[in-house]
């Protein structure tokens, strides 16, 4: 979860950056999903095995829907090929650290 923290504190920062026109629209999806994907993963902690797998399949496809609103800010240029990159890194570790959480839940 203090991944998902910091990856929160970093993309906060570049949508304020945002052009005004994208930062209510777009930014606000993305600081959106970022949040719920915070909201799922506690949530897990909590969970049974038998709820977590269902939660984290959630969170799982939030990260990947992250992905791609993610391209569509750099393809629209609200975001810069630099910033772009760092987010979409991190996105990948938050996605293997999701992945092989799903993967553990499932050799039980």
């Amino acid at each position: 979860m203090h991944r998902i923290f910091e990856f929160y504190k970093l993309a906060y920062q570049y949508i304020q950056l945002f052009p005004k026109k994208d930062k209510y629209t777009l930014g606000k999806k993305v600081d959106n999903l970022i949040l719920d994907l915070i909201e799922l993963t506690f949530l897990a902690t909590y969970l049974s095995k038998e709820k977590k797998y269902d939660v984290l399949q959630k969170a799982s496809l939030k990260i990947d829907l992250l992905k791609i609103l993610i391209r569509l800010a750099k393809e629209v240029k609200a975001l810069d090929n630099k910033k772009y990159i760092q987010l979409q890194q991190e996105l990948q570790e938050i996605g293997k650290m999701i992945g092989g959480w799903i993967r553990s839940i499932k050799l039980y």
